[in-house]
């Protein structure tokens, strides 16, 4: 199975992208910010390592689940709050991205797609076969995000400096997608893009055929490990939350 990286910038298109080649092509796409949300919902992993991180307080004592905007409270403006954010959540986000890979590979899958935004800037791009860029210049991108999210042009331009430059990642791009015209002519690009990917059918299947049996036994641990770390994260959860409240979860 080969493994295609996507990213781009905001309102580049990477999106429309991620849909096209899912619904047109049929390729697995494997989203980091879906798993990211998915990670951090009632009774995950992730949830448990936040309430441990964070304690009771982030939690909506409506729904039980995360107080998304009082977490983002917290740890706008404050790097160790964030750095302690992302210790309690990258790690059961690289267990399921990881997972996701190995299923879809287990399924007999000739391609698949990692869609996340930082996929440069965390690294991603050494694990995987290429990696394309949904691009367009940075005047198309302003442009987009003001009518967007109606948004000032001030405002507009901070969101795009807080990522890297989208002509970088073009650079250092294996296949570029250039969505700055018409939805039509983006399309072919990805049509021609994935005839040109697509790993061969035998080859594939030999490959598979070699690794079904590793790729599988992995699964399994990992699938494991993900029971054994939310019985962890939760005992954790649960002691922090009697140390500051005296109530379990």
């Amino acid at each position: 199975m080969k493994l295609i990286g996507l990213t781009g910038g905001i309102a580049t298109g990477k999106s429309t992208v991620s849909n096209y080649l899912s619904s047109v092509h049929h390729v697995p796409i494997v989203d980091a910010d879906i798993i990211a949300r998915d990670v951090v919902r009632r009774n995950e992993p992730g949830y448990f390592r936040v309430l441990s991180a964070f304690g009771p307080t982030v939690v909506d004592p409506t729904t039980g689940e995360l107080d998304r905007p009082k977490l983002g409270s917290i740890v706008f403006g404050d790097a160790e709050a964030r750095k302690k954010l992302n210790k309690a959540t990258h790690p059961p986000i690289r267990v399921e991205m990881l997972r996701q890979l190995l299923l879809w590979f287990i399924k007999g899958e000739r391609l698949c797609v990692l869609d996340t935004p930082l996929l440069f800037e965390a690294g991603l791009n050494k694990f995987v076969h290429d990696v394309a860029v949904v691009y367009c210049p940075e005047d198309v991108q302003k442009g987009r995000l003001i009518s967007r999210n109606v948004l000032s042009a001030e405002q507009a331009q901070s969101r795009i400096d807080a990522q890297m430059p989208i002509e970088k990642k073009r650079e250092m791009a294996d296949i570029v997608i250039d969505n700055s015209s018409d939805r039509l002519k983006t399309e072919q690009q990805v049509d021609s893009a994935v005839s040109k990917i697509m790993p061969n059918r035998a080859w594939n299947w030999l490959i598979w055929a070699l690794l079904i049996g590793p790729a599988a036994a992995l699964y399994g641990a990992l699938t494991a490990y993900r029971y054994v770390e939310t019985v962890r994260a939760r005992w954790a959860a649960n002691r922090a939350t009697s140390e500051k409240s005296g109530k379990k979860l």
